[in-house]
């Protein structure tokens, strides 16, 4: 790969900088597509001494999760309860475009990982599926529930569901994500409680 090419590239993946998700991480701050691919392949790493995951291959998982959602370096984000088959087989659309661009070993070695994503027939891509779902799940938990849609307080529990079925570690970090929710939003029950007796008293 020339340093022309190389430095193509990277332009056009740093616009997932800027691609923004519907999570708020602050009130003048949307995630970014880049935040959340970045914390998966974090989250992968640090699988690495977990003995669940002694024969799994960590540094194919941190590259699925680094390569997944790069498409949205050209249609943005979509959230999942609103994207649609069209809607994929748009973004599926442009990336492969943009990998014909890529030379050509490159561009094998992306095809394949995007095909193991979609497939989801190993247990890597397996893996970085569940990490994708519960990465989505945390950082709702550390948003502001105000910023929630209702339709997310269901899909705080039933998001990650299926995709770690598999895995006992991971079903237990779902259940422990799982308290955070219940905690979050029985604080937000107990404040408006608390506000609605304040006014019946006043």
């Amino acid at each position: 790969m020339t340093p022309e090419t190389y430095l193509a590239l990277l332009v056009r993946a740093g616009k997932l900088k800027t691609a923004v998700r519907h999570c708020w991480l602050a009130p003048e701050r949307q995630e970014s597509v880049a935040d959340h691919s970045w914390r998966m392949a974090l989250m992968a790493l640090l699988l690495e001494h977990e003995p669940e995951f002694a024969q799994v291959d960590l540094d194919r998982v941190i590259r699925l999760c680094l390569i997944h959602d790069l498409g949205e370096a050209f249609t943005g984000d979509i959230p999942t309860f609103q994207k649609d088959e069209t809607d994929r087989q748009t973004e599926d659309q442009v990336y492969q475009k943009w990998l014909a661009t890529f030379p050509e070993a490159d561009r094998k070695d992306w095809q394949a990982l995007l095909a193991e994503w979609d497939a989801q027939n190993t247990v890597e891509a397996k893996v970085a599926k569940a990490l994708d779902k519960l990465e989505a799940v945390i950082s709702h938990n550390e948003s502001d529930i105000t910023t929630w849609l209702p339709l997310e307080h269901d899909l705080q529990y039933t998001y990650p569901e299926k995709a770690v079925a598999f895995s006992p570690w991971l079903q237990a970090l779902k259940n422990l994500v799982d308290k955070w929710t219940s905690k979050k939003e029985s604080r937000v029950a107990g404040h408006e409680s608390r506000a609605c007796y304040c006014k019946v008293k006043g």
